[in-house]
């Protein structure tokens, strides 16, 4: 008896045992995942962007006086390291921004444990921090200088108030949003309230508080800027405004370099300590 192989029409013999085919209806499983990413894939828009700076700077399409090329910005850059001049503010915006964030960090953590864990404290805490979410930070400004003038003290503060709300929402909403599933299996499972704490509702707030972490190192470089405009004798954002004043646009661009390192720095340690910190969890960017 001889078998005879039919073949559905429209499909070429090369890839019949290549192309996935519905069975009984049922259509093939495809990868919905994100693809893998190409090396240093992120990178190249910024390349892009270099090099039309630097293509319309040496047409002399680009006005020198307000942004100058890139080989210039290089050359201000070594000439302010070589003078010390570039890392003595450095150090300073570092000190006031580590400063500022570390204890935004411990107050914003400390009330979204006390308000997500107890209903006394969301009452006591929830409502004066959503007040304040709605108020800008640097709304506060004119308020914080009449309280505590313009010195460090007056900087450090508006730094940490930002981080604070960032550390607090996140936190919070993270503590608050837990599965309610897991909360009855913990209730089969008799765990006492202290070990339901330590072993279910801190680690299911972790992702909450890592992004808080990435959302306040973000806003701490952004502030800092305005405040070392305030009666600030060093400082990137004091160099920037000094440079603005006598139309430097090299030395304000090298700032910006300097604010765009210290940022991607800062958000991938933080990325690289989430995702050690958060190795349970699958996600689908991996």
């Amino acid at each position: 008896m001889t078998e005879t192989l039919i073949k559905p029409p429209g499909i070429r013999p090369d890839t019949v045992a290549h192309e996935p085919v519905a069975v009984g209806g049922i259509r093939p499983i495809r990868r919905l995942g994100l693809r893998k990413a190409f090396p240093f894939s992120r990178m190249t828009g910024v390349v892009i962007l270099l090099a039309v700076w630097a293509i319309g700077s040496a047409a002399g399409l680009i006005d020198e006086r307000k942004l100058s090329a890139p080989w210039t910005v290089v050359s201000t850059a070594v000439d302010l390291i070589s003078d010390g001049v570039l890392q003595q503010h450095v150090l300073t915006s570092l000190g006031r921004a580590g400063l500022g964030f570390v204890i935004g960090v411990v107050i914003g953590t400390a009330l979204a444990l006390a308000s997500g864990l107890t209903r006394t404290g969301e009452a006591l805490i929830d409502g004066p921090v959503q007040v304040k979410r709605a108020i800008p930070t640097l709304g506060l400004i004119p308020l914080l200088i009449l309280w505590l003038g313009i010195g460090e003290t007056f900087k450090i503060t508006i730094i940490a108030l930002g981080v604070v709300v960032h550390m607090y929402i996140q936190t919070h909403n993270s503590l608050t949003a837990i599965d309610q599933r897991y909360v009855e299996l913990s209730e089969v499972l008799r765990l006492s309230r202290a070990a339901f704490i330590r072993k279910v509702v801190l680690p299911g707030a972790l992702p909450g508080f890592f992004l808080g972490l990435r959302l306040s190192v973000t806003g701490a470089w952004l502030t800092l800027i305005v405040v070392e405009g305030i009666n600030a004798v060093t400082g990137l954002g004091k160099m920037m405004y000094n440079a603005q004043n006598y139309g430097q646009s090299d030395v304000i661009l090298v700032g910006l370099v300097v604010y765009a390192v210290f940022g991607l720095l800062s958000d991938a340690g933080l990325r690289a300590l989430e995702r050690r910190a958060l190795a349970w969890r699958k996600t689908l960017g991996g």
